[in-house]
């Protein structure tokens, strides 16, 4: 439920970016950063990530590719007979941290 209250500015915020040139440094956008942030986050803590990358997207750093790390545990049991639909691709970083990439 809270999510949903972090991630409809940030939707908004993407709806009128879309009539603007593109000018994020970094790979996904700030914006898309930031909600794949509230999605798997705590709000505290994917608010100080998407701080902390809003600060980055400068003339100061490169910029680049730049995915969400995040702390996933995933689940116990998922059966055969269900439809999934993949959104994310959970990738390995370290032992229990993972970087989320978008599917296409």
């Amino acid at each position: 439920m809270f999510r949903k209250f972090f991630i409809a500015p940030i939707k908004g915020y993407q709806y009128i970016s879309k009539m603007l040139p593109a000018s994020c440094r970094y790979y996904p956008t700030c914006s898309e950063y930031a909600k794949w942030q509230f999605e798997f986050n705590r709000a505290d803590k994917a608010l100080t990530q998407s701080t902390l990358r809003i600060l980055r997207c400068n003339q100061l750093f490169a910029g680049g590719i730049d995915y969400p790390v995040v702390k996933y545990k995933k689940p116990k049991i998922l059966e055969l007979s269900q439809k999934v639909k993949i959104k994310y691709w959970i990738v390995p970083k370290e032992k229990a941290y993972f970087f989320i990439v978008k599917a296409f």
